[in-house]
This record gives C-alpha cells, structure tokens and sequence, in this order.
C-alpha cells in the first residue's frame, strides 16, 4: 500500500500488528528521514521509535543502518512481540 509522508511516497512492506498510524507518523517523521531507503517504527511502552535503514547502494549507508541487519535490530533493540511497522521510499 503506497502512502506519502513529507512530500514523499513510501510503500507499506510490513505492517506487524496493524502497527501503522498514519496520523501518529507524520507528527514524528522530519527531514532526517529523507535520506533514508526504508524507516521502521516499532512502538515501546506505547510510544513510537522511527529509526532509518539504507540499502549498501545508498550513498549514505552506513553498517549500523544496513538494511539487511532490520531483523537484527528487532531482536535486539526492540520489545520481544513489539508491533512494528516498515516503509520503503519510493523514487
């Protein structure tokens, strides 16, 4: 499902637990996004954390950003069961 935040569009590739609110995003999402491949927003202690991921082709990857690593942060850095969601930007 496409969706456009900032002016940008973003498809909706995992909506885990019907986690996407679009009204809830748009009042975190900023500019800092826009470089971005994909943003995850997972949802700790009711709240919602945005975090970006790039794939290796970006000109702004970085290893910690890698987006082959996004299950790796999951299991890691975010709530065991946490609903979570993922967007790809569009070009």
């Amino acid at each position: 499902m496409e969706i456009i935040l900032n002016n940008q569009k973003y498809d909706i590739i995992k909506d885990y637990k019907d986690a996407f609110n679009k009204e809830e995003i748009e009042s975190k999402i900023t500019d800092y996004y826009e470089n971005f491949d994909y943003i995850l927003g997972d949802y700790a202690y009711g709240k919602i954390r945005l975090k970006g991921f790039n794939e290796k082709s970006n000109k702004n990857f970085k290893p910690i950003n890698d987006y082959q690593k996004i299950d790796e942060y999951l299991e890691k850095y975010c709530a065991y069961g946490c609903k979570y969601f993922i967007l790809k930007k569009l070009k």
